[in-house]
């Protein structure tokens, strides 16, 4: 059965390679980029695969609520329903640190934005729905007044903090959901993967893309991850696996939730 689903950051790396399998398979791809050109040499290059169907471009900076709540408007008025959302965009190493809202980049666009889509878009899913978002091996406590924009922190620390907090709410929120849906799932596509963030942020190459694509593929799509909701895939190990204690932890989790739902009282009206 053919699905239809939504990659962030789908231009290049794990989403480009992932948006590839999807589009050979005929799914119905909606991709988001943040430069229109890009967007429209992607489209061709997934039209041309064997298979292909129906590929709609998204632009959206993730980085900036006004842009995200376009995203959200632009897909829900398009669409009444949506099978899978991949929250692939992320950043690690960045010149400009902090939005023009005064919170960091990381914790924006790998954190804030997956979960205000995910809560935005929440009117197309159904029980059987999947958000599969893109976590990491890196994950480190989150201090507070880092994601609320308070403190700076080193690229690694910021990275690795946004991870777990991306991994946290994935936990807390996919517990909820799990009798009614969408099934929600954080997944470490594998360390040290041959993308740009890797390249720009260690000067390696890295590992084959396909490693990360492939996971990625299989939990949006197969029924290994049937009932995923709420847990942690760790490819590297390539098995279901437990997260950093604090992403688990109702207590550590309390302030992230907490920070996360005021934003989307705010934007999501």
């Amino acid at each position: 059965m053919k699905k239809k689903i939504l990659i962030t950051g789908a231009t290049d790396g794990i989403g480009l390679a992932t948006a590839k399998q999807l589009a050979s398979q005929g799914h119905y791809l909606l991709i988001h980029g943040r430069n229109s050109e890009k967007l429209a040499t992607i489209k061709q290059q997934l039209l041309s695969e064997p298979n292909a169907a129906e590929i709609e471009c998204y632009i959206a900076d993730l980085s900036k609520f006004d842009d995200i709540t376009k995203l959200i408007q632009a897909v829900t008025q398009q669409h009444n329903t949506l099978d899978v959302l991949i929250n692939n965009a992320g950043v690690f190493k960045i010149v400009q640190q902090q939005t023009n809202s005064g919170l960091d980049v990381r914790f924006m666009v790998n954190t804030i934005a997956p979960y205000l889509l995910m809560k935005g878009l929440t009117p197309l899913f159904c029980n059987t729905s999947r958000v599969v978002n893109l976590s990491s091996a890196a994950q480190a406590p989150v201090e507070m007044a880092a994601m609320q924009g308070k403190v700076q922190l080193d690229d690694m620390s910021a990275y690795a903090q946004s991870k777990l907090a991306l991994t946290c709410w994935s936990h807390f929120i996919g517990v909820e959901c799990a009798t009614t849906g969408p099934m929600v799932v954080a997944v470490n596509p594998g360390s040290m993967l041959n993308s740009k963030m890797v390249n720009e942020g260690f000067g390696v190459q890295g590992n084959d893309i396909e490693i990360g694509a492939n996971i990625l593929v299989e939990a949006s799509l197969t029924d290994r991850f049937n009932n995923a909701t709420g847990h942690y895939f760790d490819n590297d190990s390539q098995q279901f696996s437990a997260p950093h204690s604090d992403a688990i932890n109702p207590q550590k989790a309390a302030p992230i939730l907490q920070f996360l739902t005021k934003i989307s009282d705010v934007y999501l009206v």
